[in-house]
């Protein structure tokens, strides 16, 4: 986002919230003479509107806001009645805290609300011990978050496009780049890049687990693959030849159909025509490439044809992914089922799948969730312990200073205490100098407010915690009489929260998704490889052989995994120069390429032609097993295990043509994708003889099975 956008986000945003928080506060303080629903409808906005990165436009974050509702009342409810014992309390925390934070898996919007959630469960858990007043803290919270639903849909951030939208736009790229010069390549290989989910504002990607969301992301993988074949065909030798103009055009018309259809949700492409041309198209190759060697068509010909055919395949497949995302599931067959797995099951059952996933310690959301659950338990504890006055901001501290490294904490605390300490100087020189004059802390406290949540943002922590403070001075000072002192306990607060939180990233997971990253990926690429010599092996049968497909689901398993990983590691920033250049986006894509080229080789690939011996397939197939060895080599430095020595791929290397160009095209790129992938490699800054003594990315988590959040 641009950063006057931002500004201007940033600056709606403080003032829906203060609107909200003040028109709550000052009513049920001064006209209705109820300090604690006063307290709870100042804040809920600031824990729902400001603390909780709620996504999406106004009315979909008052949406959200309004199915937030009842869970909070709950946890409000919850807390209260937890409140009766500290080690009571305590337990609830540990329960509320991994549940909520565990929520993430859900996607960006339950990762949004969380945090608020969070904090209303955190509030109430606090003494005094006072079930009586538990009606006037839900009416306070109802309020609050009816006040600021009202705020976003009157002051509502401008709309983004949707996921919907973008996919059409590329799509109807793609259509005009079929024709020769019709967009340049670089600009085609732009328009996929805006495709990433990390392009994405977090309310339009589709994060979710039902058919719908899968077959979204999916389509935006497809349509980024075809718009980079589009960008490679132009790039080629020029080569004459009708019959792949012919299958270009079907393709742009197809590209056409699907884009309307993601607008409109009507006139779809008519079913099974692209794979009929695909067919009639593989039937010409074969008739070309089985005639006399006089009669063959050009190699660059059959190079060309082999290109065009698989960004077909590619279109083709996107136009099952736009047919599931218009209609709920497909109307068709989706073939390869391995690839569309989750077409034909029920929206409970991909929400149990996802859920599953994430259940164990190899899941950065898991992770997250266990600290966040650790961390503030052990600050509920040692609040209740000490009797900390305002024990709330320990938990607070935690909740909102922590992050998934330790490296990060650290720095982020630092900030945080020195603001803190900067803004308690001055809240308790404020205290002293007006005293007791309530009038005077009200007419501060809603430019105070405005000025905190406008300038805290874009200024830093430092200023955002300081600003805070000035804040919660104000506040408290109009419902209880509060002396300096007040400041010394939030800054004690503070800081014992600060401790807490840096205890939890030192002792677990404090390297964020730095680590998984690499094993994620080095797990991909092998087994991904293993699918190339079973692959090779098919295709360079002879006419009239069969062989069973290479199993692929393991390998889709991985990749659905790596790019999770891939997705959480993204959405952390390293200052590590040499672990950041490390192309793990290359590595997914050399990884795609070697699982889709398993299903489209064995439906399209050209058979050896007869003049082709068994010493040729012999040493396409030595071929193979080098490239399967050298992404196993490469595997290997990505986790800091010790490579085995071995002969590596050479990637101009080319199989002879005379076996089957569509393998050639295929080996010989995947052995130029892995030599960038290995060129882009840094030394991992842990593995068996090194230790991990830097600093590691920070993040706030992610959504997807293991690894956290989509790319």
């Amino acid at each position: 986002m641009p950063a006057g956008e931002r500004r201007a986000a940033v600056l709606r945003r403080a003032v829906r919230v203060t609107v909200a928080a003040s028109a709550g506060f000052y009513p049920l303080l001064y006209a209705a003479g109820l300090p604690v629903p006063a307290l709870y409808a100042l804040f809920a906005p600031i824990a729902l509107g400001l603390l909780s990165p709620v996504p999406g436009s106004g009315r979909q974050r008052a949406s959200a806001m309004l199915r937030a509702l009842p869970p909070a009342l709950a946890l409000t409810a919850l807390g209260t009645l937890l409140a009766v014992d500290t080690w009571a309390a305590v337990g609830g925390m540990l329960v509320v805290g991994f549940l909520l934070a565990f929520a993430a898996v859900g996607g960006p919007r339950p990762a949004g609300v969380a945090p608020g959630l969070q904090l209303f469960y955190i509030l109430a858990c606090f003494p005094p011990y006072a079930p009586d007043s538990l009606g006037e803290r839900l009416a306070g919270l109802t309020a609050g978050l009816l006040l600021l639903a009202v705020c976003e849909v009157l002051l509502p951030d401008p709309p983004a496009a949707s996921y919907r939208e973008r996919l059409a736009c590329a799509l109807d790229e793609a259509a005009r780049g079929t024709a020769p010069g019709g967009v340049p390549p670089e600009r085609l290989r732009e328009t996929g890049a805006k495709l990433r989910l990390s392009a994405v504002p977090p309310a339009e990607r589709p994060a979710g687990a039902g058919r719908t969301d899968r077959a979204l992301e999916q389509a935006g993988r497809t349509v980024r693959r075809l718009l980079n074949q589009l960008a490679t065909l132009a790039e080629a030798p020029p080569a004459a030849d009708p019959a792949s103009a012919a299958l270009l055009e079907r393709v742009a018309g197809l590209c056409t159909d699907c884009a309307r259809l993601l607008r409109t949700g009507g006139g779809p492409p008519p079913a099974g025509a692209l794979e009929a041309a695909m067919r009639d198209f593989q039937a010409e190759r074969v008739r070309g490439a089985s005639g006399p060697p006089g009669e063959r068509p050009p190699v660059a010909v059959e190079r060309r044809r082999s290109r065009v055919l698989a960004l077909a395949e590619s279109a083709r497949m996107v136009e099952v992914t736009t047919d599931i995302a218009a209609h709920g599931r497909p109307t068709a067959p989706a073939v390869p089922r391995e690839l569309f797995w989750y077409a034909e099951l029920s929206t409970p059952r991909l929400w149990a799948r996802r859920v599953a996933g994430n259940v164990t310690f190899r899941s950065v959301l898991f992770q997250n969730a266990v600290r966040t659950a650790l961390g503030l338990a052990a600050a509920r504890a040692v609040a209740g312990s000490l009797d900390l006055a305002h024990g709330f901001w320990v938990l607070l501290a935690v909740l909102t200073l922590g992050r998934t490294t330790a490296g990060a904490t650290w720095r982020t605390v630092r900030l945080a205490v020195a603001g803190n300490a900067a803004g308690a100087l001055v809240a308790g020189a404020l205290l002293i100098w007006l005293g007791p004059h309530t009038d005077a802390y009200a007419a501060l406290l809603a430019p105070v407010m405005l000025a905190a949540f406008a300038l805290g943002p874009l200024l830093g922590v430092a200023y955002a915690q300081g600003l805070f403070t000035l804040v919660v001075a104000t506040a408290f000072a109009q419902i209880e009489p509060v002396t300096w002192r007040l400041s010394e306990a939030r800054m004690i607060d503070v800081v014992t929260g600060s401790v807490i939180g840096l205890l939890c990233g030192l002792l677990a997971w404090p390297a964020g998704a730095r680590r998984e990253v690499r094993r994620a990926m080095a797990e991909l690429l092998r087994s991904c490889a293993a699918l190339v010599e079973p692959t090779a092996r098919a295709l360079l049968e002879r006419p009239g052989g069969s062989r069973a497909s290479p199993h692929t689901l393991p390998a889709a398993h991985r990749l659905r995994l790596a790019e999770a990983a891939y997705a959480q590691y993204r959405s952390e920033s390293s200052d590590v120069p040499e672990d950041a250049r490390t192309d793990w986006h290359a590595t997914l894509i050399v990884s795609n390429h070697m699982l889709l080229g398993a299903h489209w080789l064995r439906r399209f690939g050209l058979r050896p032609a007869p003049g082709a011996s068994d010493e040729d397939a012999a040493r396409v197939a030595a071929g193979a097993a080098e490239l399967v060895a050298e992404a196993d080599r490469i595997a290997s430095r990505m986790t800091g295990e010790r490579p085995v020595p071995g002969r590596r791929t050479a990637p101009g290397a080319e199989p002879p043509t005379v076996l089957s160009v569509d393998l050639e095209v295929w080996l010989t790129s995947l052995a130029q994708q892995l030599a960038l992938v290995e060129s882009s490699l840094s030394p991992p800054p842990y593995g068996p003889d090194s230790r991990d003594s830097q600093d590691g990315p920070e993040s706030r988590g992610g959504w997807d099975s293991p690894g956290g959040r989509g790319p």
